[in-house]
């Protein structure tokens, strides 16, 4: 008898303390909303996740912002090679080519644009367009070095054995 009251004794102080935890009620869900701040700073995030959600939300809104930005100003040069260092460096050169068009189409003869243009084909490989755009771009300023450099690079691409244009 002894024995079954200490069971029964042992049974209730261990469920005593998490009828604490325990509702009859359905848990509420909170209707306060955590700011991105508050929980981008949060002590429970592990510091390598923070930094890259901040990167990925950073990089989604910077480039809405500039896709904006080279919508309502087809010929703001500044914001399309911008927009296009940002897709080049998430690995989307086919969507940077399509924002120079987009640029080229309302200023041909830009430098930046053309010379821009010409980079993203020589990482893509295709060294023979990117070489027309640098004599294009060159036509239209002979003395830009940097333009220049990028022409003897993309020679230098094409004259290697290893080259894949």
């Amino acid at each position: 008898m002894f024995l079954r009251r200490s069971s029964l004794l042992f049974a209730v102080l261990a469920i005593l303390p998490l009828g604490g935890c325990a509702s009859w009620q359905k848990p509420a869900l909170s209707v306060q909303e955590t700011s991105s701040p508050e929980l981008l700073s949060a002590d429970q995030i592990d510091p390598a996740m923070r930094e890259r959600i901040l990167r990925e939300v950073g990089q989604d809104v910077q480039e809405r912002a500039l896709r904006d930005e080279v919508k309502q100003h087809p010929d703001n040069v500044d914001a399309a090679i911008r927009l296009t260092k940002a897709l080049v460096a998430q690995k989307r050169p086919h969507e940077a080519v399509e924002v120079l068009d987009s640029v080229l189409v309302a200023a041909p003869a830009n430098v930046r644009a053309l010379n821009a243009k010409g980079v993203i084909l020589d990482i893509e490989g295709r060294h023979d367009a990117a070489q027309a755009l640098y004599r294009r771009a060159l036509e239209t300023e002979p003395g830009n070095q940097m333009v220049q450099h990028n022409f003897n690079l993309s020679l230098a691409l094409t004259a290697s054995p290893n080259s894949q244009g």
